[in-house]
């Protein structure tokens, strides 16, 4: 069973950065793309970076492209998004989710199967 656990959120001002971590507790996510999603005040969840479950292919948003970057510890099966230069449009609270085994690192939320409980991130202008 895929468990998810999302950490280093936080309020931080524009420009600065932060990195995210979510741990897989169930251990069980080696096979499985993982990505971040973020869902805005009083707007719809949205993509932000996916990697995939083997060669660490990569997609991104438009917004997020060359300011945030999405790694992952096979060994340890513990997903990251390092967020640079940030922007009050990033404030949100962040999800990671895991695909069903083999899939690839998709940018819609459909096609995640576990979600964990997301952790907020504030920028202040």
């Amino acid at each position: 069973q895929v468990q998810l656990v999302e950490s280093g959120g936080g309020l931080v001002p524009t420009g600065d950065s932060l990195r995210l971590s979510c741990t897989d507790s169930g251990h069980t996510s080696n096979d499985s793309s993982m990505g971040w999603f973020r869902q805005g005040p009083g707007k719809e969840r949205e993509f932000v970076a996916a990697i995939s479950w083997i060669g660490g292919s990569t997609n991104y948003a438009a917004s997020v492209m060359g300011r945030f970057t999405i790694s992952r510890d096979y060994s340890k099966n513990v997903l990251f998004l390092q967020m640079h230069s940030l922007r009050p449009e990033d404030t949100a609270v962040y999800y990671c989710a895991a695909t069903p085994r083999g899939a690839g690192p998709s940018m819609a939320s459909a096609m995640y199967a576990y979600w964990g409980q997301g952790t907020q991130v504030t920028v202040s202008s």
